[in-house]
């Protein structure tokens, strides 16, 4: 039986690394079942999902020019159709009214200006925000020169 692209097969664990798990398929045919192919959920070590010996359903996902096959067991289980997804969807915050308390409001601002991100339309380019960063930037190191240049001199300064 050759072995293609999208087959459901039954294989045991020969042998178990770091990055994956080695599976006997028939015919004495081995593929790899690598690290993020073995359950939906992060998985740290190997060791706590399989075990040598271990039978497990695996699904082909690519067979190489060479002879190598990797293997899925997580696309192997059949999920319902209808199933919500597994990621929560993302918290948005409504706009709340509350004091100006200067800076950026949002983060750490409780009850500022509405926090998150400003509406898509007035998002800057990359371009944009290094021009007024750099402009803001130049601002102020010439509010600190003009702050410090009358402060120089020490013994020899002028005296009022």
């Amino acid at each position: 039986m050759a072995i293609e692209v999208g087959s459901k097969l039954q294989g045991k664990v020969t042998g178990i690394t770091h990055f994956g798990a080695f599976v006997e398929l028939s015919e004495g045919v081995t593929g790899l079942v690598h690290i993020s192919e073995i359950a939906d959920n992060y998985v740290k070590d190997v060791n706590d999902h399989l075990k040598l010996g271990d039978i497990v359903t695996v699904k082909v996902i690519n067979v190489d020019k060479d002879g190598k096959i990797g293997l899925s067991i997580k696309q192997a289980v059949d999920k319902p159709v209808d199933a919500p997804p597994t990621r929560p969807a993302r918290f948005e915050r409504q706009g709340g009214g509350g004091g100006d308390r200067g800076g950026f409001g949002g983060r750490g601002d409780r009850g500022g200006r509405g926090g998150g991100r400003p509406p898509q339309p007035n998002r800057l380019s990359f371009e944009d925000k290094m021009a007024r960063f750099l402009k803001d930037s130049e601002d102020r190191i010439s509010s600190l020169k003009k702050n410090t240049e009358g402060k120089r001199g020490g013994r020899g300064a002028r005296r009022d």
